[in-house]
């Protein structure tokens, strides 16, 4: 699975932040991240091609180095637990 993830400014001024303190890539939906699926590929190679691809493109080629490949089983259940709505305020 193939990500991105364009981050939002710090409404007060403050630098982005893309990595962690460990160099691993951070993002927060809440704070107005915004992530983005860009595919499922078969193989590392081909992810890594549509990266270069993608890196040529508007938006993308803004943050060029917040690509995230995470390997992904198929045919395997997701959310087998159900879920619940929070209201907002709640």
């Amino acid at each position: 699975m193939l990500w991105h993830i364009r981050h939002a400014p710090f409404v007060d001024g403050r630098p982005t932040r893309h990595r962690d303190e460990s160099g691993e890539l951070d993002w927060d939906e809440e704070d107005g991240d915004d992530v983005k699926i860009l595919g499922a590929y078969s193989t590392e190679r081909k992810a890594k091609e549509r990266i270069e691809r993608a890196r040529l493109l508007p938006g993308f080629q803004d943050e060029p180095d917040c690509f995230f490949l995470d390997q992904y089983t198929v045919d395997e259940d997701r959310w087998t637990d159900g879920f619940v709505t929070v209201p907002a305020g709640e």
